[in-house]
């Protein structure tokens, strides 16, 4: 009977052991799921960054002249990347990381503590860029308020595509108020026509608006007041190729883009 009892443990010591391991590998599936450890990492997965800059300088003494360029308007999009409304709060459609988490932050900090430099916006987010991907540009509106023109004193666009490579596109535009001229518009100036949102009223408008009842004539509010002519200060109008983990800067005479991407892997 001895080796039939000797054959028993055996096979008990296995099915002991493979349950074991059974509730051990249950235990751990169960732990990596609820630390999130088993999620998959999409490909051509990264983290983008980017941050804008404002050269702290007098505009005067900026030697290129560029009120006279003509600007195409900014392309339309739904989505944003930073857009500080007139209250000062910021708008963005993007799932934003902390700014402590920002590789960047530290090249930020210590540009604006030169004293040359402030910073306007600081902004990451995690997204897969496969090859042949093209982004929707990313509206961008920042910088001081121009009261006149109810606008902020930098606009345009941030685009990122990849074909082979990564590359972003960035057309920013920074304003200021124009000096008084004559009624005719000068090149590199800009307007809201009339009779479009926020302008002043037609003519025909102004003629009806003479018909009505005395008690009926007030004071043009502000919001109606047509925007008062804005001129290009400088701009940042440039496409560059991006490599992974290496800190890009794009400028101007007062802007500057800082951008940097981090293939992110499952390692990670």
């Amino acid at each position: 009977m001895q080796p039939i009892t000797d054959c028993y443990r055996r096979v008990a010591g296995r099915v002991i052991a493979l349950c074991l391991l059974a509730v051990l590998a249950t235990a751990a599936h169960a732990q990596e799921n609820a630390t999130g450890t088993t999620q998959s990492v999409p490909d051509d997965y990264y983290r983008a960054e980017f941050v804008i800059l404002e050269r702290i300088v007098d505009p005067a003494d900026i030697e290129e002249k560029m009120s006279g360029r003509e600007v195409t308007p900014p392309e339309q999009t739904d989505q944003v990347l930073w857009a500080v409304g007139q209250d000062g709060t910021p708008e963005t459609t993007l799932d934003l990381v902390k700014d402590s988490e920002l590789y960047l932050n530290t090249a930020a900090q210590r540009l604006e503590r030169s004293g040359k430099y402030r910073v306007l916006m600081k902004a990451g987010w995690y997204e897969a860029f496969p090859p042949g991907y093209e982004g929707d540009p990313l509206k961008v509106s920042i910088g001081n308020w121009l009261d006149g023109a109810r606008q902020r004193e930098i606009q345009g666009t941030i685009t990122i595509d990849r074909k082979r490579y990564l590359h972003v596109k960035v057309n920013l535009n920074q304003w200021q108020p124009a000096p008084e001229r004559p009624s005719e518009e000068q090149p590199g100036m800009t307007t809201v026509q009339p009779d479009q949102p926020g302008t002043a009223p037609s003519a025909e408008a102004a003629g009806k608006a003479a018909e009505a009842p005395a008690t009926a004539q007030t004071a043009m509010p502000e919001t109606m007041a047509a925007p008062t002519p804005v001129q290009l200060l400088t701009w940042i109008h440039e496409t560059r190729r991006m490599r992974s983990e290496e800190i890009h800067f794009l400028d101007s005479p007062t802007i500057g883009v800082l951008v940097f991407f981090k293939k992110v892997e499952a390692k990670d």
